[in-house]
């Protein structure tokens, strides 16, 4: 039988509780628990399986990522297809009545986006008010070559 030296060490309760627990439901020794703990800790393949554990990490953060991607593209398709059928069934504008509605819709863009802001803020913080500041209506409208109608 190999003898073994004794050795007094000092945990956070929390801490000696979680060793006194796993001590429990495995059946051993609490110094069985802590030997093991200390012997993974410095073995030499504790690295290769802390990477094992973070290539699983990734490889499932990319999935995710990718199921976003897939979301994102239907999304995006949604939205253009409800664009094409809005644009489809509304009749154009009288010459007259086009100035009063261009200000209107200027009206509504500025509060969407004043709305997408605040939106986009209580959802991820200061960095994206930075990015969703609501941008002038002449700075949006020189994305349409043609300008806005209404």
């Amino acid at each position: 039988m190999q003898m073994k030296t004794r050795m007094n060490v000092y945990f956070e309760p929390g801490l000696l509780k979680q060793v006194e627990a796993l001590a429990l439901r495995r059946n051993v020794s609490k110094s069985a628990v802590i030997e093991a703990a200390v012997a993974s800790f410095l073995s030499a393949d504790a690295s290769e399986r802390l990477e094992a554990v973070f290539a699983r990490r990734m490889d499932k953060l990319g999935r995710q990522v990718d199921g976003l991607d897939e979301d994102l593209a239907i999304l995006g398709e949604a939205v253009s297809l409800f664009i094409r059928f809005w644009l489809t069934v509304t009749p154009p504008l009288a010459e007259n009545a086009q100035a009063s509605a261009r200000a209107k819709g200027a009206e509504r863009f500025e509060g969407f986006m004043q709305s997408l802001g605040r939106i986009a803020s209580l959802r991820h913080g200061r960095r994206s008010r930075r990015m969703m500041r609501p941008r002038p209506i002449a700075a949006v409208s020189s994305l349409w070559p043609h300008g806005l109608r209404y």
